[in-house]
C-alpha cells in the first residue's frame, strides 16, 4: 500500500501511524496535487491499496489500516472521527491560520472542543476505552503540530494522554518518515482544490464553554513561517526582475501553448442607465479580472458592448417619443461614456444592431434549423387589428384576470397590482398600448428551440465545464436541468429585431435572448476579422485552447449555462463554449432597491457627480461585491474604506516611503542589507502574494483586495516597529539599517502598484510614476516577491494619492441620492376632481388620467411614482360610477315637497345649509338653472323615446343631482317633480 501525501500534512501522519499499529508495511511518497499518480483524485492524503483502489477520506482509511478494534466501540469510535475532521480539524485551521486568513473568533469554539477532550479522559485511558483506538490517532495527530495547545492550562487529562501516545514506538517510527518539526496547518493549503480547510464555516454555538483552557498566548506570527518559505523569499529576492514591460499588441490573439483568455461582460439593455449593482455585476468585475489576467500574461481579449433589439427598446421608444434606431443611440452613448468614466477598458465595445451580427445569428439559426433543432408551433397571441402587428407581451395592457385582483392596467407579462405573472390572451378587456383599441386572438406560427434534443449533450458539457462556474451558477443551472429542459421560443412578431431568414416569416424576428448572447460573437468580428480563432479555434488541429469567461448577475445565468450553450452545441461548428460562469448577488442600495425614478441610489451618471474618483468607486465596489450573497452599498462605508484603508493604510505607507527615500537617500534606493527578520518578513508576503494569486485567478476580488491590504498593513508595521525616520540620524549601523527599511518598503510599494492596478488602475499608474518605472507583472506559476528596485534606482516625485471624505460631504450625498430630495420638489398631485355635472365630463376626466397613467408606466417610472396616479384614476372611476347608477329609493336623495310633511325616510335640511342667498353668487345661481333646465328636458326626451328604466334613470340621477347643488347653494328647498313629468296610473276601481 502507498500512502500519497504533500509535506507536512496531518492527516498523512495519521495515516501512517495506523499502518504501524496494525503492523502493515505502507510506502510513503511526497506530492502535489499535479502528480500523475493522483489522476482525478485532486486531494491529499490518499491511501492507495494493493488493489489499485484509492481512498481519500483519511477516516475511511484509517478504519481499512486499523480494523480490528473492539465491535462494541465502533459507534463511539467514528463519532470520534467524525468529530475530529468535522470539527476539531477545521477549528485548529481557523486558530493557526495568520494574516488575512486569521480568524480572531475561533479561540472560544477551540476552547470548547479542548474541554470535550479533557472531560471524556478523565474517565478513561483512551477515547474509546483503555485501547488505543484510530479515534486517538486521528485527534493525535491534529494536536501534534507545534503551536496548537501554546498556552493550554488545566488540561492535565489531555497532556497525559498526549505524552502517553508521543511515547509509543509506532508514533515514534512514524515521525522519522514524517518529522514532526515539518507538521504545519499551512500544508493544507496544498491538499486540496479548496485550499485546505478554511471553506468549512465554524459553527458559533458550539462555543458554550466559558472558561479559557487555552490562554490568548498566541506566538509571534513570525513563528509559523517554515524554513522553507524563509529560504524561497531569500533566493527570489536575490534575484532583479528586470523584464521590460509588455507592449499589448493592437490586435490580440490567441497562440497555441499558452493562455488565452476570452472575457465578455453581460450586455445591458439600451433603455436605461445603469446602476452600481449593474456595474458591478458585469462590467466592472470582468474589467478587473482581465486587468489582471494581463499582469500574468495572458493573452487576454475583453468584449463588451449593449443588447438593442427586443421589446424593451420598443417600449423605451414609444414612451420617449423617439425611433428604436434613436433610443439604441441615445443609450448607448450613455453607457459608454459611464464605462469610460469608470476606467473600464473593454479592447471593443460594440452593439447587436449591426450587420455582422445579423448575418451570425442568421447563420446559425440555419444550422440549427438545417440540423433538425428548429421546430414550429401554432401559438395565441393578440393581434391589434389597427396597427396591423401582434401584440408583445408590453404592448398590451388590461384589467388583470386573478381573482380578487382586477386591476385595470396589468400589463402582457405580469401584473403591478397583484405581482402576479400574466398571460397576454388572459387579460380581460385587453387594450393595444399605441393605439388604445381593443386586440383580437389570432393562431401565429412560431420557432422553437428543442431543447429536450440537445439535452443529453448540453448535461455532459456542465458535467464537465461547472467546476470552473461560481456556486450560484451551478445550482440556478442544476435546477433547471432536474426539471428537464422544454423546447423555448425564439422568435417574436415585432418590428425591431434580426428578421427570420426564411420564406413566409419575414415579418418574424429573432426573441433577444437567442439573439442577444450571440452578440458576443459579433462583436468581435468588428473587433478583428480573425475573429474566429477566438470563437472557432480548432483546438486539435491549430493547438489553440480558449478559456471563455463570462460575467454576470445571477438573473442572467440560465441564458449563458443553457441557452446560448445549447445553440452552439446543436450547431456543431467548434464554437468555443463557456468554461467560467462569474455569477454575482444583487447589490442593494443602503439596504433597499436602486430606483431611478424616486431618486434612490447612485447610478452611473450620479457616480461622476459626487466628485469622488472613479478609482475609489472600483475599489469600493470590488470590496463589497456580491459574491457569495447580497451586498449593500453605504455611504459609511464607502467613506471607511476609502478614509481608512486607502488613506491611513495603504496611501500614509506609499507616501512616507517615497518621502523617506526622497528626503533621506536623494531619492535613490539605499543600500539594502537584510536580516532573518527581513526574510520572514517576505516570507509572509509571498503567502499573501500566492493567496491574491489563488483568488484572483478564481475572480474572488473581495479575497484579492483583502491579501493586497494585508501586504500593506505588513510594511506600515516595519515602518513603525524600525523608525527609519528617527535611525537615519543615529549611528552608521542604525542609518544603514534605516536605508534597509526605506528600500524594502519602496519595493513592496512597486509590488503593491502591480495588485492594485486590476482595482484602480489609475492610482496604480500614478504610483508607478512616482517610482519610475513603466509597469508591473505578476508570475502567477510562482507568485514569489523579486527586487523590483534594485539598490541605486531613482525613484520620482511622491505624491498624496487619496484625500479624505469628509462627514458632511457623506451627509450631503446621503440627503441627494436617498429620495428625499427628489420627494420634497415634487410637486402634490392633484387630487380628483369632484361634484361632475354630467356623464360626459366625468368619463372625460377619467380618459385623460387613464392615458397619464399609461404615459407613466411606460416610460419605466418606479411605482411610487404611478401609484398615487393609479389611485386618482380609480376615485374618478368611483365617481364615474356613482354616476352612471340607477338610485334606488333609498339611495336617491330625497328632498322635502312643498306642502307635505316629511315622512322618516325623508332627511331634513342640514344644519349647515344657508337659510338665505345673500352670500350665493346670482351667476352661479343662474347657470346653474339653466343647467337644470336643459337636464330636465334631456330626461322628458328620453323617457318619451323609451320606456327602459335603465336607460333614463341615470340621467334622472343627475338632474336631482343638480337640484340638490342648487338648493344647498341658495338654501330653498327642491321643487317636487312637475305633475306631467311622467305617465299617470289610474286608480283601480
Amino acid at each position: 500500500m502507498i500512502i500519497y501525501t504533500n509535506t507536512g500534512n496531518p492527516f498523512g501522519l495519521k495515516l501512517l501511524i495506523c499502518a504501524n499499529l496494525a503492523k502493515t508495511n505502507v510506502e510513503v511518497k511526497h506530492v502535489t496535487l499535479s502528480d500523475a499518480a493522483l489522476g482525478d483524485m485532486k486531494h491529499l492524503p490518499i491511501l492507495q491499496l494493493n488493489s489499485g483502489v484509492q481512498l481519500f477520506s483519511t477516516d475511511v482509511a484509517a478504519k481499512h489500516l486499523l480494523p480490528g478494534e473492539d465491535s462494541s466501540k465502533v459507534v463511539q469510535r467514528d463519532e470520534w472521527l467524525e468529530w475530529s475532521s468535522k470539527r476539531l480539524a477545521p477549528a485548529l485551521t481557523h486558530n493557526m491560520a495568520v494574516g488575512s486568513r486569521a480568524d480572531p473568533n475561533t479561540k472560544p469554539i477551540l476552547n470548547t472542543l479542548v474541554k470535550m477532550l479533557d472531560d471524556c479522559l478523565s474517565s478513561s485511558t483512551f477515547l474509546t476505552g483503555d485501547k488505543i483506538s484510530s479515534a486517538d490517532v486521528a485527534v493525535w495527530s491534529l494536536l501534534a503540530p507545534d503551536g496548537t495547545l501554546k498556552g493550554a492550562v488545566n488540561i492535565d487529562n489531555l497532556l497525559r494522554w498526549y505524552r502517553q501516545i508521543s511515547d509509543l514506538p509506532e508514533v515514534q517510527s512514524a515521525l522519522t518518515v514524517l518529522p514532526l518539526k515539518e507538521l504545519s496547518f499551512a500544508s493544507l493549503q496544498h491538499s486540496n482544490r479548496f485550499g485546505g480547510l478554511h471553506h468549512i464555516v465554524l459553527n458559533p454555538e458550539i462555543a458554550d464553554f466559558e472558561g479559557e483552557l487555552l490562554a490568548d498566548a498566541s506566538a509571534n506570527i513570525a513563528e509559523t513561517v517554515q524554513r522553507e518559505e524563509i529560504e524561497a523569499a531569500r533566493t527570489a529576492f536575490a534575484d532583479v526582475d528586470d523584464r521590460a514591460v509588455r507592449d499589448e499588441p493592437r490586435i490580440v490573439l490567441p497562440k497555441p501553448g499558452q493562455k488565452n483568455n476570452l472575457i465578455t461582460s453581460a450586455l445591458p439593455y439600451v433603455n436605461n442607465v445603469p446602476h452600481l449593482g449593474n456595474i458591478v455585476g458585469c462590467v466592472l468585475s470582468a474589467d478587473i479580472f482581465a486587468r489582471y489576467s494581463r499582469l500574468c500574461g495572458y493573452n487576454t481579449l475583453y468584449i463588451g458592448g449593449t443588447d438593442e433589439y427586443g421589446t424593451a427598446t420598443e417600449t423605451k421608444a414609444l414612451a420617449e417619443n423617439l425611433t428604436p434606431r434613436q433610443i439604441c443611440d441615445k443609450y448607448f452613448d450613455i453607457h459608454n461614456s459611464i464605462y469610460r468614466w469608470f476606467g473600464i477598458g473593454f479592447d471593443y465595445f460594440g452593439r447587436t444592431t449591426t450587420a455582422e451580427q445579423t448575418r451570425i445569428v442568421q447563420e446559425i439559426f440555419k444550422e440549427l434549423y438545417a440540423r433538425g433543432y428548429i421546430e414550429t408551433r401554432s401559438v395565441e397571441q393578440l393581434l391589434c387589428q389597427k396597427c396591423d402587428r401582434f401584440l408583445a407581451d408590453r404592448f398590451v395592457e388590461g384589467t388583470c384576470p386573478h381573482p380578487g385582483c382586477g386591476y385595470e392596467d396589468a400589463r402582457g407579462d405580469q401584473c403591478d397590482g397583484c405581482g402576479k405573472l400574466v398571460n397576454a390572451i388572459e387579460l380581460l378587456r385587453p387594450r393595444c398600448k399605441i393605439c388604445n383599441t381593443s386586440p383580437v386572438i389570432r393562431d401565429s406560427n412560431q420557432f422553437f428551440l428543442d431543447l429536450p434534443k440537445i439535452e443529453p449533450a448540453l448535461c455532459e458539457w456542465v458535467e464537465r465545464s461547472e467546476p470552473g462556474w461560481t456556486h450560484n451558477a451551478r445550482v440556478i443551472t442544476r435546477a433547471w436541468l432536474k426539471e428537464g429542459l422544454k423546447s423555448r421560443c425564439i422568435t417574436r412578431d415585432l418590428k425591431w429585431g434580426i428578421p427570420v431568414p426564411l420564406e413566409g416569416y419575414e415579418n418574424k424576428v429573432f426573441y433577444v435572448w437567442f439573439d442577444a448572447p450571440i452578440g458576443y460573437i459579433s462583436i468581435t468580428s468588428r473587433y478583428c476579422k480573425e475573429w474566429k480563432q477566438w470563437w472557432q479555434p480548432e483546438t486539435p488541429k491549430t493547438g489553440v485552447k480558449v478559456d471563455l469567461y463570462q460575467f454576470m448577475a445571477k438573473d442572467n445565468v440560465p441564458f449563458h449555462s443553457v441557452m446560448f450553450p445549447a445553440s452552439l452545441l446543436a450547431a456543431n461548428k467548434g464554437y468555443t463554449l463557456v468554461s467560467h460562469v462569474m455569477a454575482t448577488e444583487y447589490l442593494n442600495y443602503e439596504d433597499g432597491k436602486f430606483s431611478k425614478s424616486r431618486g434612490i441610489g447612485v447610478f452611473g451618471n450620479d457616480a461622476q457627480e459626487t466628485g469622488i474618483p472613479a478609482d475609489v468607486w472600483r475599489f469600493y465596489l470590488a470590496a463589497t461585491r456580491p459574491e457569495g450573497q447580497d451586498s449593500s452599498f453605504s455611504w459609511s462605508d464607502l467613506q471607511a474604506r476609502n478614509n481608512n484603508e486607502l488613506l491611513k493604510n495603504l496611501g500614509n505607507f506609499i507616501n512616507r516611503a517615497l518621502v523617506f527615500c526622497e528626503k533621506f537617500f536623494d531619492s535613490t534606493i539605499p543600500v539594502m542589507t537584510l536580516t532573518e527578520e527581513d526574510y520572514t518578513l517576505l516570507a509572509l508576503i509571498n503567502r499573501e502574494l500566492k493567496g491574491y494569486v489563488q483568488q484572483m485567478e478564481k475572480a474572488r476580488m473581495r479575497d484579492g483586495i483583502r491579501h493586497l491590504m494585508q501586504i500593506s498593513r505588513y510594511g506600515n508595521q516595519l515602518m513603525q516597529s524600525e523608525e527609519p525616520w528617527v535611525k537615519v540620524k543615529g549611528t552608521d549601523d542604525q542609518k544603514a539599517r534605516a536605508g534597509t527599511v526605506v528600500g524594502l518598503c519602496c519595493n513592496f510599494a512597486c509590488l503593491l502598484a502591480t495588485l492594485l492596478f486590476p482595482f484602480m488602475p489609475t492610482t496604480a499608474r500614478n504610483i508607478y510614476s512616482q517610482l519610475n518605472v513603466r509597469g508591473g507583472f505578476i508570475n502567477s506559476e510562482k507568485p514569489l516577491l523579486r527586487t523590483l528596485l534594485p539598490t541605486g534606482y531613482r525613484i520620482g516625485k511622491p505624491a498624496v494619492l487619496f484625500t479624505k471624505i469628509e462627514d458632511a460631504r457623506i451627509e450631503e450625498l446621503k440627503q441627494k441620492y436617498g429620495g428625499q430630495q427628489q420627494e420634497k420638489d415634487r410637486s402634490p398631485a392633484p387630487a380628483p376632481a369632484k361634484g361632475f355635472t354630467s356623464l360626459k365630463d366625468a368619463q372625460k376626466a377619467v380618459d385623460e388620467q387613464a392615458a397619464k397613467v399609461r404615459k407613466i408606466k411606460s416610460s419605466g417610472a418606479d411605482r411610487t411614482v404611478w401609484q398615487p396616479e393609479v389611485n386618482i384614476l380609480l376615485e374618478l372611476k368611483k365617481q364615474l360610477q356613482t354616476l352612471s347608477q340607477p338610485r334606488t329609493s333609498e339611495s336617491a336623495p330625497t328632498v322635502p315637497v312643498a306642502g307635505v310633511k316629511a315622512t322618516p325616510k325623508q332627511s331634513p335640511p342640514k344644519a349647515d345649509v344657508p337659510a338665505s342667498t345673500d352670500s350665493a353668487d346670482p351667476t352661479a345661481v343662474k347657470a346653474l338653472e339653466e343647467e337644470i333646465v336643459q337636464q330636465g328636458n334631456k330626461v322628458r326626451k328620453l323617457k318619451e323615446s323609451s320606456s327602459d328604466k335603465s336607460v333614463w334613470q341615470p340621467e334622472v340621477s343627475v338632474l336631482l343631482a343638480l337640484k340638490q347643488k342648487l338648493a344647498s347653494l341658495t338654501g330653498a328647498p327642491v321643487a317636487a317633480p312637475a305633475a306631467g313629468g311622467g305617465k299617470k296610473k289610474g286608480n283601480k276601481k
